[in-house]
């Protein structure tokens, strides 16, 4: 059954996805593309498009779109739920035991141990995101010809506004600019092809 499956998975993502939302995209990309093949490289990019432009955590977002694709509103549900419960839980424990143990020097390498993890899930992430964005598929299947130009100049100016203009420095503004671009650009291309 499907919805068992979504929330057991999204329980197994919720349990390992340590570091927050983004370093859970790694962990759901492998589970619904390549574990279960749910979604294509390419459905699970758009995935986490939509799921960084609306309101919420990412990875609970991207958790509830998953779910959705795959199985309907009941199965966002399942997959949401699934992913939440292992966080309450073992938040509640550790929030005792941190309570209890936060001038320890155990506690204080543990926690530094793990940023640097953290920073390597999230950037396997963004690569893979990456790749498929400007690239259109996974990284082994990589050629010249498949490089999307318009993608590239994209990200780079929606880089550029964020860090130098002011007015344009909020995430809403940046998609909403990126998005009518994009429209405007992949029409006028479809239109010289």
């Amino acid at each position: 059954m499907i919805y068992l499956e979504l929330f057991l998975n999204f329980i197994y993502v919720g349990i390992t996805s340590f570091g927050g939302g983004y370093a859970a995209l790694p962990i759901i990309q492998h589970t619904v593309t390549k574990s279960n093949e749910w979604l294509t490289s390419t459905e699970f990019t758009d995935i986490v498009t939509i799921s960084q432009m609306t309101p919420g955590p990412i990875g609970i977002n991207a958790a509830t779109f998953v779910g959705v694709k795959t199985a309907g509103v009941l199965g966002g549900i399942c997959a949401t739920l699934g992913f939440v419960f292992p966080a309450c839980i073992i938040v509640t424990i550790l929030a005792v035991i941190y309570a209890k143990y936060k001038k320890s020097d155990v506690m204080s390498g543990m926690l530094r141990g793990l940023r640097p993890a953290s920073v390597g899930l999230i950037t396997s992430a963004a690569l893979s995101i990456i790749t498929v964005a400007f690239f259109g598929q996974e990284l082994l299947e990589l050629t010249f010809a498949s490089v999307d130009l318009i993608a590239i100049v994209i990200a780079v100016i929606a880089f550029i506004l964020m860090k130098k203009v002011k007015f344009l420095s909020s995430p809403i503004a940046i998609i909403a600019l990126s998005g009518v671009v994009g429209g405007a650009a992949y029409l006028i291309q479809g239109a010289l092809v």
